[in-house]
């Protein structure tokens, strides 16, 4: 075990927000105001925990089971850790959870009055993830999204107190593309967990097999598909970008840099000319700048 997952497993609080370095997106930068930020981080804290859940992704050691009350013998089965998680979540609006990330999680529930829905949307995802890995069509995709991704955005919304029906509209939009984004990434990785989020309908459509998935480089027909995948993330995230101009001051940085984020890795996808299937194309600092001043002047 290498020095960092000693850490994770000594500390699975620690373990999973030190991750939000590695987002496509800012998750609580600096920049925004102190209250802001430990709001964001409990979310998030949240939101990671249930996807390293679904993911099979937790800290080497089993702490967390033993934090959510599962037995060894069961520690490995995501199902039961997922239902053990939403026990805990449900806690927090009514008593004391157990695992500390949810600890830390139960203030900002109170102080920004949040329903439970949009956290039993992410537990729903990773429900689904264990139990569907491919999706049809691009509808069944945008469905999941509405579970896996969405909730994000309008939490930090009511976490801002900006919530309109305008701005979760926009948010959704925007939120459904960076996922569609990050599984354009990460196609190789998902399809090592047995999963596929390119839909079947498209697949065909471009002449490309799950065996085409699984070569070192991508031919013409899958830098085809992604090519088009990445378009229609991008006609989202447009879309959705006028979200940042309805709002101001540090709110509006931030919302920029999630649109930014989004862009500025569908660039970084094209760059490579669509081959993702080396690895996760990721876009350098100064294109992430340079895509906030573009989203910020509305240019976009």
């Amino acid at each position: 075990m290498t020095g960092t997952g000693t850490a994770r497993a000594l500390d699975p609080e620690r373990g999973t927000l030190d991750k939000a370095a590695g987002e496509n997106f800012p998750v609580a930068p600096f920049f925004l105001p102190r209250a802001w930020r430990t709001d964001l981080m409990a979310v998030y804290g949240f939101a990671r925990l249930v996807d390293d859940i679904g993911d099979g992704d937790l800290a080497p050691g089993g702490a967390d089971a033993r934090l959510l009350g599962v037995s060894p013998q069961e520690a490995e089965d995501r199902l039961v850790l997922l239902d053990a998680f939403e026990a805990d979540l449900r806690r927090v609006f009514d008593s004391t959870p157990r695992h500390p990330l949810l600890r830390r999680l139960q203030p900002t529930v109170r102080r920004r009055s949040l329903t439970p829905e949009p956290f039993l949307g992410l537990i729903a995802a990773n429900r689904q993830d264990q139990l569907v890995g491919r999706y049809e069509t691009y509808d069944d995709l945008l469905a999941y999204c509405e579970l896996s991704a969405n909730p994000v955005g309008r939490l930090v919304l009511a976490v801002t107190g900006t919530s309109t029906p305008e701005r979760i509209r926009r948010s959704d939009m925007i939120c459904t593309a960076l996922q569609i984004v990050e599984h354009l990434q990460d196609v190789a990785e998902d399809l090592g967990r047995d999963r596929v989020y390119l839909p079947a309908a498209d697949m065909k459509r471009f002449h490309v097999q799950e065996a085409d998935l699984v070569t070192e480089s991508a031919g013409a027909s899958v830098r085809a598909l992604i090519a088009y995948e990445a378009q229609r993330a991008l006609d989202l995230l447009n879309e959705g970008a006028p979200l940042v101009g309805s709002v101001h001051g540090r709110l509006k940085l931030l919302l920029a840099g999630f649109v930014a984020g989004g862009r500025a890795a569908v660039r970084a996808i094209a760059a490579a000319d669509y081959d993702v299937l080396p690895g996760p194309p990721k876009p350098g600092k100064v294109q992430l700048l340079r895509e906030v001043g573009v989203t910020l002047r509305g240019e976009g």
